[in-house]
């Protein structure tokens, strides 16, 4: 699906980075430095450059051909493979640790977890994580509710923390954990409408409704004095294929 690759440099700039501590975090849970890794759905390398801390041979899995240039230019010793999930072909024995960022929802959701327990090594580890976008101030988040449902009535956000639930429920993984980092992040009306450009609910919908969105958000930040001030919450979710685990 060409979603993201005609906003590859937007995509770049706006979209923050994830906490450094989650390269650790992935260390620890899995027993010590693992001997490779594979980020599914890489895109610009948002993830990337957490997962390059661990210090393993990466490889990177990204099929649109502007997202994959712009993160070969940024990553240029990193294996890219321009290819889906669903098409990918593990290597023999598997993987030590296959990872994602904010990219599970784009996978099937009905092989998803089955193909990253087969895609695992015995003892490896799968590491999803994610942000959430919420906003510190109740009156601008209900504001911003509001505008956007006015827009398009149908918008539903995910649950939080979501994809900790779906692989818990799949019960593909065992010993499965959960870590959530929280930080403020201001953003001035062109940041904030330039993250807005970037998510895919946005690029989903019509070039009407798209103005109409940026129109309005745009006003309403003006209202709110000019920032806005997002509450970004990153859920990071560790498993164990079942069946195939290691003492830890």
């Amino acid at each position: 699906m060409d979603v993201f690759g005609p906003v590859a440099d937007l995509y770049e700039t706006v979209r923050p980075g994830y906490p450094p501590r989650i390269a650790d975090e992935i260390v620890a849970y899995h027993g010590g430095t693992p001997a490779s890794v594979v980020e599914i759905g890489a895109g610009t390398g948002k993830g990337t450059e957490v997962l390059t801390r661990i210090g393993a041979p990466l490889t990177c899995l990204e099929p649109d051909p502007r997202m994959a240039a712009l993160l070969a230019t940024r990553f240029p010793d990193l294996e890219i493979c321009a290819s889906t999930f669903e098409q990918w072909s593990p290597p023999a024995g598997g993987v030590d640790v296959l990872a994602c960022a904010t990219a599970w929802h784009w996978m099937d959701p009905a092989t998803r977890n089955e193909h990253a327990w087969r895609a695992l090594a015995p003892g490896g580890t799968l590491a999803i994580f994610g942000h959430r976008f919420d906003y510190t101030e109740s009156a601008q988040r209900a504001a911003i509710q509001s505008a956007l449902h006015a827009i398009d009535p149908t918008v539903r956000q995910r649950p939080t923390d979501w994809f900790h639930q779906d692989i818990v429920d799949h019960g593909q993984f065992v010993n499965v954990r959960k870590e959530v980092f929280r930080r403020d992040l201001p953003l001035d009306k062109e940041r904030y409408l330039g993250l807005v450009r970037s998510f895919g609910e946005y690029l989903s919908r019509s070039p009407q409704q798209q103005q109409r969105g940026l129109t309005m958000l745009g006003r309403l930040v003006d209202d709110f004095g000019g920032t806005v001030v997002l509450d970004l919450r990153t859920t990071l979710v560790l498993g164990q294929p079942r069946g195939r685990t290691h003492a830890r």
